[in-house]
């Protein structure tokens, strides 16, 4: 199905021919404008992940990869010590600019780890060996959500009704995505499915971006505010909840978009299944319970001011605008990965992911 192709197989991150700059699909223009960015400076590469303009935990991780190596070829004719210096400083500041996503982290210190296991090589050759390492963790991406989508479909039916929150389709990762990976693989297969997309306050990555996504596949998609997701199930609309996430603790508690735990929470009270579909490389061990996860909190005019043509709020009327909240494992039915479906108890199925 060729509309379905042109969506599993957009490349939102990638390298330009000439291996000098980054090119992404700027996410803050969708659904109106496909817009793509070329960036080259460490302070612009900053802010695409800042303001969103590349999003969605793996896909950062991909693009951090290889924004290492584009401004590393900056720095190749330094001596390795310098070279180190400089890179080492560059991977800090990328990593300053979200806190709560793992991939980001992962992906950077991947990139570190090249630098240093290949010290005593010359730099040129380092930085030639960053830009293999950075492809490689962009097919292993390709290949984990191709998995994921094959062991999320496991979990369907044909007809069945899928709840999903913010966006976890190919533009936050890459071809099929993670937590729509399975709806668009059906959908190539032939299988139909019911998709009911929350809108995702208060930057809207549901509507912009999940809706845009299903609705080009030709899946049926029906676009509902957060606040619908309750009478939805309680209609008995809904057979699974398939969510993404950006940071998976040892003992299965994980983080994702603000109100996935809400999600969680009517699943739980109403009966449904709810799965959250990520790759091995969310699971922080290092990271206990949930109460250890970081949790962004950004400018509180996203909520006021953001899509507004004027403000809805009063200047003086404080906001807590927290990026992300964190779903008690309790709730989860299970995690999908590119290495299997865990199920409780998750400190030992997390475990094995690894053995």
């Amino acid at each position: 199905m060729d509309e379905i192709r042109s969506v599993t197989h957009v490349d939102n991150v990638k390298l330009s021919p000439d291996g000098k700059s980054v090119v992404i699909i700027d996410q803050t223009q969708l659904p109106n404008r496909v817009v793509y960015l070329s960036l080259d400076r460490a302070e612009d590469c900053f802010d695409a992940i800042v303001s969103l303009k590349v999003r969605g935990a793996p896909a950062i991780g991909i693009f951090a990869g290889y924004a290492m190596y584009v401004l590393s070829r900056k720095l190749e004719d330094l001596p390795y010590a310098q070279f180190e210096e400089q890179f080492r400083r560059q991977k800090e500041y990328l990593n300053s600019s979200r806190p709560t996503a793992v991939n980001l982290s992962w992906a950077l210190n991947r990139m570190e780890s090249v630098v240093h296991t290949n010290a005593e090589r010359p730099v040129k050759e380092i930085v030639a060996l960053l830009g293999e390492e950075c492809v490689k963790i962009h097919r292993e991406d390709i290949a984990m959500c191709r998995k994921i989508s094959e062991y999320g479909l496991s979990l369907l039916h044909e007809g069945d009704g899928v709840l999903t929150h913010c966006n976890a389709g190919p533009l936050a990762t890459s071809r099929y995505g993670t937590a729509i990976g399975p709806i668009l693989l059906g959908r190539e297969q032939g299988m139909n499915f019911r998709v009911f997309a929350d809108e995702t306050r208060p930057l809207l990555q549901g509507a912009r971006l999940t809706s845009f996504e299903l609705q080009k596949a030709g899946v049926d998609v029906t676009l509902i505010c957060d606040n619908m997701a309750s009478i939805v199930m309680k209609n008995g609309w809904v057979n699974a909840c398939f969510v993404g996430c950006d940071r998976i603790a040892a003992n299965g508690d994980f983080a994702n978009k603000i109100g996935t735990s809400g999600v969680a929470i009517l699943a739980k009270y109403y009966g449904i299944p709810f799965y959250t579909l990520g790759p091995t490389s969310t699971v922080d061990r290092n990271c206990p319970t949930g109460k250890d996860i970081k949790i962004e909190l950004r400018n509180p005019e996203e909520i006021k001011e953001k899509f507004y043509r004027e403000p809805m709020a009063l200047k003086e009327v404080k906001c807590y605008n927290p990026a992300f909240d964190v779903t008690d494992h309790t709730l989860v039915t299970g995690i999908v990965t590119e290495k299997g479906i865990c199920y409780p108890p998750y400190t030992e199925s997390l475990r094995k992911l690894f053995e």
